[in-house]
């Protein structure tokens, strides 16, 4: 354990005096400018599939969050501002899918996010959403709804996510399990300081990953029913900021990505009742500077599978299990929004892993489009699927060199 905790540390040389302090306001530095999309098909070179096409299907979408695929090929696609969009064919559909509910645009974690399908959606027509309340608490919530045709009917909140009032930093994603419960992780603590510690409070649903039946309410066999102090719903604790969620398809565990600060960026194995520390313990700084934690450590705390030094500003992950691309089978694809605090350095991070689930080896691939990139999906097909979170927001579609 402190040989993998040393071989961080010297890597970014993190060795040194410091002393935690307040997060202050992320600063916006300017990198390159943007580089405006158009329709169309480029070749990129990677290092394990020297040769693939990306396809920008549509740039007409407003800060894209999430998107889930329905069964007879459509796809769905939340856009923040509080639209459901349908693209069929790979072609947009101008109009959005009614019904949605006025919902929090205040800030890059907010309004519109997840959707997904309920695992009998062939029999239900069930889908879930989550987003941020338009009230002046602006609460996280789950809800359920049914979906007919271009109309979203019967939507009802079934779950609202506990807590003083939210912060702009609190995304949220939803995964279904085999056994049919639901991971949903809440961020909202952001800050090492007052908001931060909520990640490490029982009765709190901010800095946790939950767990829960299809209808919002918690498993019996959840770790801390029955617990004094403890909210039912949690799963696990000590999270800054989860931004995707995945199994792995060899061992079936539940990993997470999660926002750092600048620099901490973590994928942890998410184990049931187990304590991800932050903010007693992170590898990153605040962004003034000074560092978050003079602890890399601490009994009782679960250290993460891989970090990131400087900060990639993570969103959705996925595993790659298709038969489209062999030389990524089994590889880690994760979304970045900027790297090292630079603006425009976003791109898809790939980590190599072992049969073990260590990893072996790092890429960067999409660096030149210097795009926002918000969430990463598996079609059914065994195409990539990319969204970018830009005011001119994309679906690409990654696609060999037949």
């Amino acid at each position: 354990m402190w040989l993998r905790i040393l071989t961080v540390l010297l890597a970014v040389n993190l060795i040194a005096p410091g002393s935690s302090a307040s997060a202050q306001a992320a600063p916006q530095w300017d990198g390159v400018s943007p580089v405006r999309l158009s329709k169309g098909v480029t070749v990129h070179h990677t290092a394990d599939e020297p040769d693939i096409l990306v396809r920008v299907l549509t740039t007409e979408l407003a800060h894209p969050w999430s998107m889930a695929f329905l069964p007879n090929g459509d796809m769905l696609v939340t856009e923040r501002p509080g639209r459901l969009r349908i693209i069929r064919a790979g072609v947009l559909d101008p109009t959005p899918i009614s019904g949605i509910p006025a919902v929090s645009d205040a800030g890059q974690f907010t309004g519109l996010l997840e959707v997904a399908l309920h695992p009998r959606f062939a029999e239900n027509q069930q889908i879930y959403l989550t987003y941020r309340t338009a009230d002046e608490e602006s609460r996280v919530v789950l809800a359920r709804g049914r979906l007919d045709g271009s109309s979203l009917r019967d939507l009802r909140t079934i779950f609202v996510a506990s807590g003083p009032p939210f912060t702009t930093s609190s995304g949220s994603r939803l995964l279904f399990a085999p056994d049919g419960t639901l991971f949903m992780p809440v961020g909202g603590t952001p800050n090492s300081g007052s908001s931060g510690l909520r990640a490490q409070d029982p009765n709190d649903h901010s800095g946790k990953i939950l767990r829960l039946r299809d209808d919002g309410t918690p498993p019996d066999d959840n770790p801390f029913v029955g617990r004094e102090g403890y909210l039912p719903e949690i799963y696990s604790l000590g999270h800054r900021n989860p931004m995707g969620l995945a199994f792995h398809p060899v061992t079936g565990e539940l990993w997470a990505v999660e926002h750092g600060a600048q620099g901490g960026d973590e994928v942890n194995v998410v184990l049931p009742g187990r304590n991800y520390g932050w903010p007693v313990v992170s590898f990153g700084r605040e962004y003034s500077g000074t560092r978050i934690s003079e602890q890399w450590w601490h009994a009782g705390m679960d250290l993460p599978t891989i970090a990131w030094l400087p900060s990639i500003a993570p969103s959705g992950m996925m595993f790659y299990t298709g038969d489209r691309f062999p030389g990524w089978t089994g590889d880690l694809f994760v979304g970045s929004m900027m790297e090292g605090r630079i603006q425009r350095t976003g791109h898809i991070e790939r980590v190599k892993l072992n049969p073990d689930g260590e990893e072996i080896g790092r890429e960067s691939i999409l660096t030149e489009f210097r795009q926002r990139i918000r969430d990463i999906r598996q079609g059914p097909d065994g195409l990539i699927y990319v969204l970018t979170d830009e005011d001119e927001g994309a679906l690409l579609r990654i696609e060999p060199v037949d």
